[in-house]
């Protein structure tokens, strides 16, 4: 695999956006742009956010950007912009969990192996925040946003 630049510079409470989609430029002035806005209730969250928009990035599949990501031991999801968000209506990021799968002892864990918890999902722009904030603060888990995002019926997370 090619050598990527570092995702460096992210301050710890920062989402972390990876651009891997140059098709559109255009699309993703208006993914940035969405990201920029405030959010919470009433627009009283101002947005943080690291974006990592290199070519060498460019087509990545999610399972190379989750290695990559997983040097930043501070990270709990990553957020990807490919080609799906650029050609959406919703512009919704790929929202992939950092967490690495543990090997689990069958013997109590069964169910968990024979049905591990999702380890990605769609979200708009405005979701990203709510996503990153409450993952860091472990105020919700991953699965809990990954339901939610399921339970619309485009499959994209929304925001709460």
């Amino acid at each position: 695999m090619k050598a990527l630049p570092e995702t460096a510079g992210r301050d710890e409470f920062d989402a972390l956006i990876i651009r891997t989609d140059y098709g559109d430029e255009a699309a993703w002035q208006a993914v940035v742009a969405d990201l920029a806005q405030p959010w919470g209730d009433d627009g009283k969250f101002q947005p943080s956010f690291h974006l990592v928009e290199d070519p060498a990035w460019a087509d990545l599949t999610p399972d190379e950007v989750l290695n990559e990501a997983r040097r930043d031991e501070n990270l709990s999801v990553v957020f990807v912009a490919d080609r799906v968000t650029m050609q959406s209506a919703h512009r919704a990021l790929l929202a992939l969990d950092i967490t690495e799968d543990e090997d689990l002892d069958p013997m109590y864990y069964q169910e968990l192996i024979d049905s591990p918890p999702p380890r990605e999902f769609r979200t708009v722009p405005a979701g990203v925040h709510d996503v990153h904030g409450n993952l860091a603060i472990a105020n919700m888990d991953f699965a809990e946003f990954a339901e939610a995002a399921f339970a619309d019926p485009d499959r994209i997370y929304r925001s709460i």
